[in-house]
């Protein structure tokens, strides 16, 4: 730029903020900056200035640092691959829905699975009645596999498995199936998600120790390398770690630091970095903030590219960042739910406009329940509709050279670059994690979250702004007869377990447990294992048996919900409210906050047990993964006034009113209990004639709650709460 044509620019620049603060007239023009989550300054103005000093805006697609994409044609020669993560109860009723998506433009598929499998038992398990076929698809061995993919061209489908505790037996049934199906393993595509790390960090369903842990996803990747070269050997996911409550600097840098982690493991094992870093895959979260999720796929490839740098890879394609995205489960509202659509569309065009290689779309009533056929369909056609009608795939990285995109994109590749050498600095992930670091960053991100959206700094349209009170949802849900799902794959194992070589099956769960103590690589062992048809809950038994089963703890964090609300009036009447109840009754009002079944989503009763104990409560926070009646034995133990239970599964029906019946039957029915979650409206009948006191959803006000749950506690000059007051609340 010449010297007059830079003043000329400093001129109009000058002249429109004149006109701007006319407009104002009582604001200044930093009045319009807003701060983001990520504590990044958006301006309401950028000009050609702030791309002064950023590296990388003359890159092209499919070349380094992959800044505008990981191929050079981009969607100009090929969409992304269009996924619907689905899992019904049965393999059998999950096969005709997978079957029916394909013939209806789906170009691959994304299995999930129940979190009895998640957690590496098997349907018939004492502690699985009520997970068994509520949040994904019962899977117990070789024969669920072969029905789950009866019929579907495995050697022409993609498949993606979000499986990580339970990986070795789930991909060796699938492997197995595949084989006996006719498609040789070096054909099958698709991806594992094996990323165990994340699971330590939010989602929780691991099953061993971290070493352990590692050890298993190091030998997927080494056995893949060698054996499947067009299947992804793990998936470093970041979506889990959006949905726990971390905001998008956070998901970039312990998503790469991950991912780093898993490098690093694979060349310490002997791997060449090209022999699997191209086979490397990532999955991220795309949530409402639209161009910040935008700038965030673009800013992780450049990331990753300078990241794997450090290993001198000699193939490009070691240096690039593929991924998977998914719209957000956590922006999805049970209030006005058919808004869902306007929101799963909006982070839909943002994971397109952001270079993703495959996309799912969540369904309309997935805050309510699984997904009906019908909500799935809309979901589905929402990426065709982007794909065919809107244009966005004629050009390769069209926001390439805006402002806007390019400057945040820079600031998040700056701050995610500092917090992945904050990691660094601790040894690495695994250590981080074992110091709680990014779980502690999560949790309080989640915390500040819910006091946005409780203060309305965050619009939830239909929830804390414009709500709907005119009219209740009209939207049929899909219900799973739990029982019945339960009832067939325990007569499928019966069948298995009486039909199968037993001298085969003894010496493969042998060989494979000796594989586990010295070394001899895991999958391919556990392969041998599901072929002579042992079961994922004998596979996982027998390793379990040599590395144990890990058990996590969880405190509280305090302070960060009372600095965000404590100068509110409601803030300081309710905890006013408390300390009067303590005077009274001689202690703080008590609550165990439970998670019962093998849900390890956690989120939600973090940010409950958090909040309640700086509002004054005393809170208990139970072990994951407990039975109705070890829930109901710790809530006597401790002597509780209220037990909270969270569920986002599905178990509630089962445990809930089993939990309740184990407190009445030790003469502690005094004890009232609550529900949070993902709850379904016909359900909630049911739980207030078990004895449930209130149902409170997702997105719901803490202050609020937390003073209804106070009033309703029986005690001295207390009453019981009427069936009126139950359905108030």
């Amino acid at each position: 730029m010449s010297i007059q044509e830079t003043k000329t620019a400093s001129a109009s620049l000058k002249h429109w903020q004149s006109l701007i603060e006319k407009e104002l007239r009582d604001k200044s023009l930093e009045d319009l900056t807003q701060k983001s989550a990520e504590g990044i300054d958006i301006k309401p103005l950028y000009t050609a200035s702030d791309l002064e000093g950023i590296e990388h805006l003359d890159s092209l697609p499919g070349m380094a640092p992959f800044l505008r994409g990981p191929r050079a044609s981009m969607y100009t020669n090929r969409i992304w691959t269009i996924r619907q993560y689905a899992g019904f109860s049965t393999a059998e009723e999950s096969n005709a829905f997978y079957r029916a998506n394909l013939e209806a433009g789906q170009k691959g598929l994304s299995v999930a699975f129940d979190l009895a499998t998640h957690r590496g038992y098997d349907s018939d398990h004492e502690r699985v009645g009520g997970d068994v076929g509520k949040a994904g698809v019962a899977i117990d061995s070789v024969e669920d596999m072969k029905i789950l993919f009866k019929d579907i061209p495995l050697d022409k489908v993609s498949v993606s498995m979000t499986m990580n505790g339970a990986v070795l037996p789930v991909l060796a049934a699938f492997i197995v199936a595949a084989e006996e199906q006719g498609h040789a393993r070096a054909k099958l595509s698709g991806t594992i998600q094996n990323d165990i790390l994340k699971e330590f960090m939010v989602r929780n369903t691991y099953i061993y120790p971290p070493g352990p842990s590692m050890r298993i996803v190091n030998d997927i990747i080494s056995y893949a390398s060698a054996e499947m070269p067009r299947f992804n050997p793990i998936s470093i996911s970041g979506y889990h770690l959006q949905e726990a409550g971390a905001n998008a600097v956070q998901e970039l840098a312990f998503t790469l630091a991950d991912g780093l982690e898993y490098v690093r493991a694979a060349l310490k094992s002997g791997q060449d970095i090209d022999s699997f870093a191209p086979r490397l895959s990532f999955f991220f979260c795309i949530g409402m903030d639209f161009f910040t999720e935008i700038a965030k796929l673009r800013a992780a490839r450049v990331l990753w590219c300078r990241l794997m740098q450090q290993f001198a890879p000699k193939n490009p394609a070691s240096l690039t960042l593929r991924t998977h995205c998914q719209t957000s489960g956590v922006s999805l509202t049970a209030k006005d739910p058919y808004n869902n659509v306007m929101r799963t569309t909006l982070e839909a065009l943002a994971g397109v406009l952001g270079g993703t290689q495959s996309l799912h779309t969540n369904a309309l009533d997935e805050a309510l329940a699984l997904p009906t056929e019908r909500s799935a369909r809309i979901a589905r056609n929402t990426q065709l509709i982007i794909a065919e009608e809107s244009g966005v795939t004629r050009t390769i990285d069209p926001l390439a050279g805006s402002y806007f995109v390019e400057k945040l994109t820079q600031e998040l590749i700056d701050k995610a670059a500092i917090l992945i050498d904050e990691v660094e600095a601790l040894g690495g992930m695994v250590n981080a994690i074992s110091k709680g670091m990014p779980m502690r960053l999560i949790e309080e991100e989640a915390l500040k979250r819910q006091s946005r959206f409780e203060n309305v700094d965050s619009v939830v349209v239909g929830v804390n702004k414009y709500e709907n009170t005119l009219e209740k949802s009209d939207i049929e849900l899909l219900s799973i007869d739990n029982a019945a799902v339960r009832h067939a794959q325990v007569n499928r194992l019966k069948e298995i377990r009486t039909t199968r070589d037993q001298p085969a099956y003894d010496r493969c769960i042998k060989k494979l447990t000796k594989a586990a103590r010295t070394g001899d690589n895991l999958l391919e062992a556990t392969i041998d294992a599901m072929r002579a048809r042992a079961t994922v809950g004998e596979v996982s038994d027998a390793l379990e048996g040599v590395f144990t089963r890990h058990k996590a703890t969880y405190i509280p964090i305090k302070g960060v919900y009372k600095l965000a609300r404590e100068e509110e009036r409601q803030f300081s009447e309710l905890t006013h409210e408390i300390r009067s109840f303590e005077e009274f009754e001689g202690r703080r009002p008590s609550m165990l906050v439970v998670k019962m079944g093998q849900d390890g989503h956690d989120r939600g009763a973090k940010v409950i047990a958090s909040s309640f104990s700086d509002l004054g409560f005393n809170i208990v926070s139970g072990d994951l993964f407990q039975t109705a009646a070890e829930a109901a034995a710790e809530a006597v133990q401790r002597d509780v006034h209220v037990v909270g239970v969270s569920s986002l599964a599905g178990g509630h029906l089962t445990l809930v009113p089993d939990m309740i019946n184990h407190l009445k039957a030790s003469g502690n029915d005094h004890i009232m209990v609550v529900c949070g979650g993902i709850i379904p409206d016909e359900d909630h009948d049911i739980l207030f004639e078990a004895g449930v006191q209130a149902i409170y959803g997702p997105n719901t006000n803490i202050l609020q709650a937390a003073q209804e749950i106070l009033h309703a506690i029986p005690g001295r000059n207390r009453t019981e709460p009427s069936a009126k007051h139950k359905q108030d609340i």
